[in-house]
This record gives structure tokens, C-alpha cells and sequence, in this order.
């Protein structure tokens, strides 16, 4: 028999980590994301001698298969542990480091890394809008925004995307589920990346932000593996960024810049702003994952699961498992 083959629409890491654990067990996939790379939220900035993650900062590894993932990606070198000077400043002024033996990873040189190592041997189509998904009697037909339908039928199709995006792609096909997406709202991020001409004396190289519009700041040319200018991202929180979404970036930059400088640090000498519409899920389902086997519609995804890079990760591998198991 013909193995049968699923489209993943998606590149991040839930949608990377359906993919690959499908080819391995043998079932064709072909994924399609929006952006000109894979990652999702894993994301990471570049210019002239300076990169930024502004997306996922680091991530954990408390589920076993998960840890286990990540030693893989630390051998093929596009991980590492993160050891840095963390704070905390709280609403009352004060601040307070933070220990412990809490294991934190970033991708290596840049967070992206993982996500391109997944991707590496997938069939993986990029710079491709999905913009309608139909059932035909050949199977799963995609459209796509500008070039129309693609001239290939697909077994089963995944859809590893945020949940309002998912929920427009499901409204003609399944009702039901279209409803759970649109039922789960997610909330937007505000990210600032800072470049300095020479590194910032602070006695901290990261820090959760209780006050104000931040919460949370990082030196992200401090990570392991990277090079280049200093260079540092702000956070601003989950409500700022919903509150202040539809500002410009120059509007973003005058309110977040002086909450940072509260901080000790001078301007900087570049900036840039980058607005997440869909960062994280403030009450994410406890379904890890959805098949629907007799349609052969399946979503996996960080808002079905918790929240987190980990969640992600083991969202789509539970739905390949069963896939696989049909």
C-alpha cells in the first residue's frame, strides 16, 4: 500500500515536531508555513554584525522524552544550557536575585536553531499562506493566498498554528472545533531589541519585571553561541501589549525605553520593535492535542498543551502517535 500523506500547516515547533515523528515512522509530510523560515515563536532577529531572539526567550525540559529531545539537539550543537545572572523587581521597588537549579536552554547560535535542525530533512515549503482547507473525494485539497489551490491531494491534514488562526481554516470543516479555536483567545507581545556599542555594566543578565510595562529583559548577545554586538531584548507584559497593540513602533519605543533605562542601562545606540499579535495563551486547553481520525483533521499546537516551547514539542508528538495509530 501507498504510505499516506499529511500536509502540516505550520513550522513551528509543534507543527516540526509532528512532522519529524510522522517520517520517522514511515508516513510522507509535506509542511507549509507563512514565513520564510521555520521556528514560529522561536524566532530570532539578524542584521550587520548583531542577532536578537525576540520571540521564545529560553525554554525547560521537565517531561522525560522532552529532555531527552533536548540532549539530542545539544549533541548536534543547536542547544545549550543558559546560565545567567537572573533578578527579579518587584511593583514595591525592590529587587532580588534569582537561584536555583531550574535547567534553561536557548537554541544555538540563535533560537531558531532547533526548528532549522528538525526542518532539515522535511519537505518543508515556506513563504506560503494557507488560506482554505477543503475536503474533496481525492482527499485534502489547500488553497493558498495568491497562487490558488495546490495541484496535489493530501491523506490528513495537521494544523499547527495559533488558535485564531486555526479557527477561520476550520469554520467549513469542522464546525466544532473552529468553535474550541475561537474560543481560546491569545494575547499579543510587544518585543524591543536594543544594540549597544559596548557591553552594559548591569549585575544582571536577565530579569523578570513585576512594575510597570516590562516583564522581562535579557542580554541576548550573552547567550551561548552568540557573537556580535551587545545587544538586549525587552518583554513588554501580556496586558501593556494588548492595551498598546495598535501603536506604532516609534509610540511602543517612548514608553518602553524609559522603563528599561529604570533599570540602569543608557540608550541605546539602535532599536527595534517587533509586535507578536499571537504570543501566549493565558488559559490554554488540556486536550495536548486533537484528532479527528474519521476526517483525518488533526491540531497540535503550545495553546492545546500549556503554553511553552515543551508543550509544543510534546503536543505534536502526541499527535503523530495517533496518527500513526489511525
Amino acid at each position: 500500500m501507498t504510505s499516506p500523506h499529511v500536509a502540516v500547516i505550520g513550522a513551528g515547533i509543534a507543527g516540526l515536531s509532528c512532522a519529524a515523528s510522522l517520517q520517522q515512522g514511515g508516513i510522507r509530510v509535506s509542511v507549509f508555513d507563512k514565513s520564510r523560515g521555520p521556528a514560529g515563536r522561536m524566532s530570532t532577529r539578524r542584521g550587520d554584525d548583531w542577532q536578537c531572539d525576540h520571540g521564545a526567550q529560553y525554554f525547560t525540559a521537565r517531561d522525560a522524552a522532552f529532555r531527552a529531545e533536548v540532549a539530542h539537539w545539544e549533541r548536534a550543537g543547536v542547544a545549550a544550557q543558559w546560565h545567567p545572572r537572573m533578578r527579579r523587581f518587584d511593583a514595591d521597588g525592590t529587587s532580588s536575585g534569582i537561584s536555583g537549579a531550574t535547567e534553561r536552554f536557548v537554541g544555538a547560535p540563535r533560537m531558531t536553531a532547533p526548528a532549522a535542525w528538525l526542518a532539515s530533512n522535511l519537505a518543508l515549503y515556506t513563504s506560503m499562506e494557507i488560506s482554505a482547507v477543503r475536503r474533496e473525494d481525492a482527499g485534502w485539497r489547500l488553497h493558498t493566498t495568491g497562487a490558488g489551490a495546490l495541484d496535489r491531494n493530501y491523506d490528513a491534514v495537521v494544523l499547527a498554528v495559533p488558535a485564531p488562526q486555526a479557527a477561520p481554516l476550520l469554520r467549513d470543516i469542522a464546525p466544532e472545533q473552529a468553535v474550541l479555536a475561537a474560543a481560546t483567545p491569545m494575547e499579543g507581545c510587544w518585543s524591543m531589541m536594543l544594540q549597544y556599542a559596548a557591553p552594559l555594566t548591569l549585575d544582571f543578565d536577565a530579569a523578570f519585571i513585576n512594575r510597570g510595562p516590562l516583564r522581562w529583559v535579557a542580554r541576548d548577545s550573552g547567550k551561548p553561541g552568540r557573537g556580535g554586538a551587545e545587544c538586549w531584548l525587552l518583554h513588554a507584559s501580556a496586558a501593556w501589549s494588548e492595551a498598546h497593540l495598535e501603536l506604532d513602533a516609534g509610540s511602543v519605543a517612548a514608553l518602553l525605553l524609559p522603563a528599561f533605562a529604570e533599570l540602569g542601562p543608557p540608550a541605546p545606540q539602535r532599536w527595534s520593535a517587533h509586535r507578536w499579535r499571537y504570543a501566549s495563551t493565558p488559559r490554554p486547553r488540556r486536550e495536548v492535542c486533537i484528532w479527528e481520525a474519521a476526517q483525518g483533521l488533526g491540531l497540535c499546537g503550545d495553546w492545546l498543551n500549556g503554553g511553552t516551547v515543551e508543550a509544543a514539542w510534546l503536543s505534536g508528538r502526541a499527535l503523530a502517535q495517533r496518527i500513526a495509530a489511525g
